[in-house]
């Protein structure tokens, strides 16, 4: 991720889960969605994986961002 509409959909698109009450965060501690956005923008060597935790119906309750470092070779 990198561009400015790139960004700008993701946080409409967390904002979006946020509305709904889904529970956001990144490693592990809770986040709002600019802070994901800004996490992902100032992110250099760490790539973020989502982690979604769904209820039993299947409806997402939380949505995770875990870091995860990226070699660069």
């Amino acid at each position: 991720m990198g561009n400015t509409s790139d960004m700008e959909r993701m946080f409409q698109e967390l904002a979006g889960y946020e509305r709904k009450k889904v529970n956001l965060g990144i490693d592990r501690l809770p986040a709002s969605p600019m802070q994901i956005v800004q996490a992902h923008i100032m992110s250099e060597d760490t790539a973020y994986m989502r982690d979604y935790v769904l209820n039993e119906n299947g409806d997402i309750m939380e949505l995770w961002f875990d870091g995860v470092k990226v070699s660069k070779t």
